[in-house]
């Protein structure tokens, strides 16, 4: 039988739960952004639903640890840290960089493993097939710092702290590698449904962008356009966390 005890590696539980779950969410962060995002999301994602969300390694408490720099390393290991807690159904949320991340993770769950998951969420992401690899990386970090701040968010603040800097560079570092060499390999579609989210303004993705997200699912289609940037989420997390509540229900 399927454990429910959680990695507490891979993952921070919001909130610690008083008995077991009807769903999970698992929330998978932006390049250069951790678990701690998601924190204020759990209290209002309803009763019954366990927030996950993905500490990766190289920043926060596992700031010792190296950080991973390709995405199909990344997905494996996220994916085989979800093994133990697929007793409920789980769904998937991933902003930005973590959109992908999330679209791979759910293509080795139903591929690999059998398992389908109750929802695919992503956010601030071109579709798979219309992916535009960051070159970002290859110019340095003055060349990945220019585009986190032109992104905005706030890892560009923490950037402008020197102490702050040395200390969430080298994670930045290895997620624009990872955004930068990012190449799927588009084969079975996914058989879940699939919910897109957009910033109105985001400057790097357009509505239609996400809509083509459409072509790699079986399982049904839509999109939610909601006010702000590529860091949309920040500023209308409430109405982005009543859509998910409503849809997880």
């Amino acid at each position: 039988m399927i454990g429910t005890a959680i990695d507490s590696t891979w993952f921070r539980r919001y909130p610690a739960p008083a008995g077991s779950p009807a769903k999970r969410l698992v929330c998978l962060p932006h390049a250069g952004g951790a678990a701690g995002l998601f924190h204020p999301w759990a209290q209002r994602l309803g009763t019954g639903v366990e927030l996950l969300a993905t500490r990766y390694p190289g920043r926060q408490e596992r700031i010792s640890e190296p950080c991973i720099e390709t995405m199909p390393q990344l997905a494996d290991a996220v994916t085989a840290a979800l093994l133990p807690h697929l007793d409920v159904p789980l769904a998937l949320f991933g902003h930005s960089m973590g959109a992908s991340l999330a679209y791979e993770v759910a293509l080795r769950l139903e591929g690999l493993f059998g398992v389908r998951p109750a929802g695919l969420y992503v956010s601030a992401r071109r579709a798979p097939h219309e992916v535009r690899p960051n070159a970002a990386y290859l110019g340095g970090d003055r060349s990945i710092v220019e585009e986190v701040r032109r992104l905005g968010g706030t890892d560009a603040a923490l950037l402008a702290d020197p102490d702050l800097y040395e200390l969430v560079m080298p994670a930045i570092r290895a997620d624009f590698r990872i955004v930068g060499t990012y190449q799927p390999q588009l084969g079975d579609p996914v058989h879940c449904p699939v919910v897109g989210y957009l910033g109105d303004q985001d400057p790097e993705v357009r509505p239609a962008d996400m809509r083509a997200w459409a072509d790699v699912t079986t399982g049904g289609f839509d999109l939610a356009v909601l006010p702000g940037d590529h860091f949309y989420l920040n500023g209308q997390r409430d109405a982005l966390v009543r859509d998910l509540a409503a849809r997880l229900a």
